[in-house]
This record gives C-alpha cells, structure tokens and sequence, in this order.
C-alpha cells in the first residue's frame, strides 16, 4: 500500500511538471517572439564572386575552382540563376544580395518581397545553400536619404516573405556597410556612427538583433593605407612585424590594421547600444594594381596581405576586444573584374586572374596553369570532382603538395 501511494504520488509530481513546462514554454513563446539564430558561414574563410567583366570562367567552371580551394562561403552581388543554378549540389554556402536599384521597390511592397524571395530564393533551396539575402549594399554610407530611408522596410519585407515560406530558419537577412558609417574609428575605442547615420542605423540593428543577424562591414586597410601613407605603417597595413598601435582608452595594442577597425565597429555598436552584435566582414582584400596615386597597390602587397590574411582567419582567434568571437571574413574578390569603374585598383582586387590562373600564390591551385605557382593541379571542367570521388584518388590529389586548407 505504501508503494502504491509513493508511485501514484510520483506520477502526480511528474504530470505537474510537464504541466508546468508546457505553460512555461508556450508563456515564453508568447512573451517573447521566437527568432532562430541562422549560421549563415562555416568557418572563418569566404570569397565573393563579383561577375563585372566580359572574360572570367562560367559559373559551372568557378564552381570547381571554390572546391578545389575548399572555400566554402561565398557572396554574389545579385541573384543571377545561372550562379544559382550552378551552385546546386555543390555544398558551397552562398549569400545573395538584393541590389541597391530595388531596394526601394522591395520597401515598398511586400508582394513584391514576396516575389522576389519565391523567384530567387525559394525556387533554388536546398538543392542550393542559398544562406543569406543581402538587402542593399553600403546604402548607409551613400548619402542618399531616400535609399536610407527605404532600407528597413525593404530588410523587413524579405525578412516577413521567407518567415511566411518558412525558409527565415536558414536564410539570413543582412546589410553591408562601409566605413563611411562611422564619424570615428581611431583609436578603435573612438569608434562611433556618424549623427546623421544614427536616425536609420540604431532601427536597423534593432531588428537585426531580434533576427539575430550580424552587422557585415566592408574593412579595407589598403584604401586606409592609400590616403594616408605617410602616417600608417604599411607594415601594419599588411599583417607584417611592426610596433603596433596601442589605444590608451582601452588599455589593448593592436598588431594590424585589420582587428583595430573590426574593433573600431564594435566600439561603435556598443556606444549604439548593441555591444553583443557580432562583426563580420563582408569584404576586405588588397589590390594587385593600382594608379599612380594609388600607394602601396602591387602584387606583392596583395600576396602579402591576402596571404597573412587568410593565415590569420585559420586560426579562428578574435580580435583584441573580442578574443572569444573568431573573425570571419568575405576576401574582396574571387576574379579581377575588367567591367569594374573607378580607378585601376577597382579592377585588380582578384585572387585569381579572368582566365582561371591565380594572381598570386597564397596556397590556391587555379583552373590553368600560372607562372605564379611552382605546383599546380589542373581542375578544369569536372576531372577533379572525379578525382577526389574515391580514397586512393584523395591519397593522389594530396601527394601532388598543393596546400589546401579546410575553411
């Protein structure tokens, strides 16, 4: 009898408390809207695939030379369904974006959301890991109040499209943004958005933060280093050996130019009130050529910082104020673009040259031979995909001292 009574008195603590954690769980759900974190990036290493110019390889082609580089993140600038289309299968993490000629359109009707993220996203996913749309591109930067002003709505109509597709669990909504947010950034504790950016800037990282998406920033030490070469340290521009800086306010030196403007967006986040946002860098490299006035363009500056770079992102460290949080990075750009306007450094950001070849040598193979590379694999068309379709094939593949690294 009195096992009896202990076993029933068991199961009534055991109902109470499933009870309880239903109540609790659909009190919080109710309370506090849930919005899934989207891991949007694997590792630490990705490129983007720029496309403004008349001679680089076809989308199939680019597909085989990110898989023998084993980069696995990649961002595109638009949502071109040849790129879309080659991508499928792959495995390759892409980002699209959402050019800045619709953000306005986009903003102003969801229908239209609607359409756009069913025609360039939904039609594609999974087959594709489309993991991100890119609402604009450094559209708080530009000056332009109407596009600013457009921003949010337009992010929030995508935003409400894929949750109603039921894709906002594994498609990330985000913006990029230049330095040209910032009224300050050096040291990098000063960092700090500008007034006039305030107004759309802290709306924007509110909803970010209840989607739970990063703030992406385009980080350029070259172009730093290119208006004021007298007063940076180009050592310290590129990764190499130098004194450093070191920021009084935060008591932290910094080693590169890289980390101290990564960080400089922190210390404007945190004044803005969203110190836990975290900071990935939507593009970043260091032009091979360049106009006269263009100081410290070259290829052994780009081979140099590119390369420091990418050993840099491998070791999956933080920065001086966030050592905790690795730093993830998109290499501004995977081909040299011959359509790109501006001056010459515009069109000779690549790793790779428009004919498949690397630019320079950091450790990738290309999809033809280079001089700038004592080893080299062909991977043209789809032999490697072949090649490393067995055991005995990989042993091959590695024996051949190409240096790929896992991103």
């Amino acid at each position: 009898m009195k096992l009896f009574s202990a076993l029933d008195l068991n199961i009534k603590q055991m109902a109470f408390s499933s009870s309880f954690l239903i109540w609790f769980f659909v009190t919080f759900s109710i309370a506090f809207p849930h919005y899934s974190m989207v891991d949007a990036f694997v590792g630490t290493y990705g490129v983007n695939y720029g496309r403004l110019a008349d001679n680089i390889p076809a989308p199939e082609s680019v597909v085989t030379l990110l898989k023998a580089a084993r980069i696995r993140n990649v961002r595109i600038y638009d949502s071109d369904h040849s790129v879309l289309q080659a991508f499928k299968g792959s495995g390759i993490e892409i980002i699209i974006g959402l050019n800045n000629g619709l953000v306005k359109d986009v903003s102003g009707s969801e229908d239209r959301a609607m359409t756009w993220v069913k025609e360039n996203v939904e039609a594609f996913v999974p087959g594709t890991k489309i993991r991100g749309v890119a609402v604009g591109n450094e559209i708080l930067g530009s000056g332009d109040e109407g596009l600013m002003e457009a921003l949010l709505p337009a992010v929030k109509n995508v935003y409400n499209a894929l949750e109603r597709l039921n894709l906002a669990k594994q498609v990330e909504v985000s913006s990029p943004h230049s330095a040209a947010v910032f009224a300050d950034s050096y040291p990098p504790s000063d960092g700090v958005f500008k007034d006039t950016v305030l107004p759309y800037m802290k709306p924007l990282l509110a909803f970010f933060s209840q989607i739970h998406s990063p703030f992406y920033m385009n980080i350029y030490p070259f172009l730093a280093y290119v208006s004021d070469p007298v007063t940076i340290d180009i050592k310290y521009a590129l990764f190499k050996k130098n004194k450093g800086v070191y920021d009084a306010k935060s008591k932290l030196h910094y080693d590169n130019m890289f980390d101290a403007q990564i960080d400089a967006a922190y210390a404007a986040l945190e004044k803005a009130g969203f110190g836990k946002t975290e900071v990935i860098v939507s593009e970043t490299g260091w032009a091979s050529r360049g106009d006269a006035n263009e100081v410290g363009a070259g290829v052994e500056n780009a081979k140099t910082y590119n390369g420091n770079l990418r050993k840099r992102l491998l070791k999956k460290k933080g920065t001086p104020s966030r050592p905790k949080t690795p730093v993830k990075a998109y290499v501004f750009a995977l081909f040299n673009e011959n359509q790109k306007p501006g001056p010459t450094s515009e069109r000779n950001f690549g790793l790779f040259k428009a004919d498949g070849s690397i630019a320079y040598d950091i450790g990738f193979t290309g999809l033809k031979p280079s001089s700038a590379s004592s080893s080299f694999i062909s991977v043209k068309g789809k032999g490697l995909q072949g090649l490393l379709g067995s055991s005995l094939s990989l042993m091959i593949f590695a024996s051949c001292s190409v240096l790929l690294f896992m991103m």
